[in-house]
């Protein structure tokens, strides 16, 4: 039985109307909302992990509630669904009212002295739908649900999952946005999280100049998730901001250091947790690119690309900053967080990259060792997840030849011979200098960078492979990925079919190397 312990609809403002229509909505952090039923809802696959986390059981999943409540068509007791609202900056420029369009809020639970917020996405329209429908699709659904829960078990900040469920409804989507709409299987994803508050939750106030409600919303979020910054005042707003930083700052060099690219880093996709949130057209670096992204929509422009992820994440906390600064009317303060966070940004990437390499002494050379292999990765199509691991093999004495310990993570190793075999030798002869100076043994040092970079990753053609089974109504590709991803730092013997490149067939497929926002 889960334990009902709502506190975002109880102890903040409500839209004053009730009718779900398209509207702004203002003096509000959320309306009321219910979800909307399905034709004939089936359950495909769930989290036994976060079954319990929210004091569930296995049982449970067999009833007909279960099945009911995460697929919207019964709502738990004693809970009031609703949908919430903020704004956002889309790719740099100020949209406005966005909210939860496709979202709806069933209700906190509390289990183990944990706080947990449940939400459908998928489950129907709400007051801030705009012109959309509120639904989703299985293969949006299936990339959302599995990468959340690989994610967390690569030690990344994340929403968690519960469930994914056909809806039993057909949805009509324009994949690429190229004036070809189709009609796909509709689906429900429960995501799970502390709170899905995230920076447009409090720029919206800001933007309306709303500066009650944005300082009831910002003492709410510092009394249930950051209660130890103490009572609200000027400067328990500088540290919360502080922390918001340090908390996306550390995520975003999660990202960086497993190889993935978020897609859609709006200010409106910004935890205030510090948690990846909004799975859309997300994507896993497969030759090391600094310039990729996955959004086909952000193609030319490509301001969400990977190199520029922990920028990104300075420019979103910066509009936070801005929105917060009624509640602080003190410049200097703020100027210097801004500032201490772009210094500490360098010495993150530094570290993370460091770490990547089995690299822990401190030597004044680092910095350069690690900007010169970033070049020659970026020149040979290497893919990021077999070179990391396999570098690993890589011993500190003896004339080993260095390129066959990683030949197999470039695309084109030939190539690799003819044109950059010089730069190759010459950083690996560095690297083992530099390996010289680390008080760890190989094995040692083989075992901390295995706990570092992942063997297996949702590679975006494993997610495709998933959803085309999926729309043949073969769902077991979903649990076999689901399974293997559980244990991403594991050698796996029996799933090395999955440690590989990218194929070739996947190169330019829809869905493997090119998404759209479309869900």
């Amino acid at each position: 039985m889960l334990k009902i312990h709502d506190k975002f609809n109880k102890e903040l403002p409500a839209d004053s109307k009730t009718e779900n229509s398209r509207r702004q909505v203002t003096n509000a952090c959320f309306s009321f909302v219910t979800p909307k039923k399905t034709a004939k809802a089936r359950l495909i696959h769930y989290s036994p992990e976060m079954l319990g986390e929210l004091g569930l059981a296995e049982e449970d999943v067999k009833s007909n509630s279960f099945l009911n409540v995460f697929t919207g068509n019964e709502v738990l007791p004693n809970t009031k669904p609703y949908a919430m609202c903020y704004g956002g900056h889309q790719f740099g420029n100020w949209a406005g009212q966005l909210g939860d369009g496709r979202a709806i809020n069933l209700g906190e639970v509390k289990h183990n002295n944990t706080n947990w917020a449940l939400q459908l996405k998928g489950a129907g329209e709400t007051p801030y739908s705009r012109t959309a429908d509120g639904l989703a699709v299985l293969r949006s659904s299936i990339r959302e649900y599995l990468c959340s829960e690989a994610m967390y078990h690569l030690g990344v900040p994340t929403t968690r999952a519960l469930t994914l469920s056909l809806s039993g409804d057909r949805v009509l989507r324009d994949v690429m946005y190229d004036g070809n709409p189709d009609y796909e299987k509709g689906a429900i994803v429960c995501r799970v999280a502390p709170s899905f508050l995230r920076f447009g939750s409090y720029e919206i106030f800001a933007a309306r100049e709303d500066i009650e409600t944005l300082k009831t919303l910002v003492d709410y979020t510092i009394k249930h998730h950051y209660p130890y910054l103490g009572k609200p005042s000027k400067e328990t707003y500088i540290e919360f901001l502080k922390e918001v930083g340090r908390k996306n700052l550390d995520m975003v060099m999660h990202w960086q250091r497993v190889g993935f690219v978020h897609g859609v880093m709006n200010t409106d996709n910004m935890s205030i947790l510090g948690l990846t949130i909004d799975y859309g057209p997300y994507g896993w670096l497969e030759g090391y690119e600094h310039g990729w992204t996955p959004n086909i929509t952000d193609s030319a422009h490509k301001r969400y690309r990977y190199g520029t992820q922990p920028q990104i994440v300075l420019w979103n906390h910066f509009k936070l900053v801005n929105a917060l600064y009624p509640l602080i009317n003190d410049v200097a303060p703020l100027e210097h967080m801004l500032k201490a966070f772009q210094d500490e940004l360098g010495n993150a990437q530094l570290s993370m990259m460091k770490s990547k390499l089995g690299l822990f002494e401190v030597d004044e050379n680092d910095s350069q060792l690690v900007q010169e292999l970033e070049t020659v990765l970026q020149g040979s199509q290497t893919d990021m997840t077999l070179f990391f691991r396999n570098l690993a093999n890589l011993e500190k004495e003896g004339a080993v030849d260095h390129l066959s310990t990683i030949e197999e993570a470039f695309y084109n190793p030939n190539e690799i011979i003819d044109r950059l075999e010089e730069e190759w030798k010459n950083w690996f002869s560095k690297y083992q200098e530099r390996l010289k100076k680390e008080p760890l043994g190989d094995a040692e040092r083989k075992t901390a960078m295995n706990e570092i970079n992942p063997k297996y990753v949702l590679r975006n053609y494993m997610a495709q492979l998933a959803i085309d089974a999926a729309d043949r109504g073969d769902y077991e590709p979903i649990d076999e990925f689901y399974r293997l991803l559980k244990r991403p730092y594991d050698e796996q013997y029996e799933n090395e079919k999955w440690f590989a490149k990218r194929p070739d067939w996947a190169r330019d497929k829809v869905g493997c190397s090119m998404l759209s926002c479309s869900s």
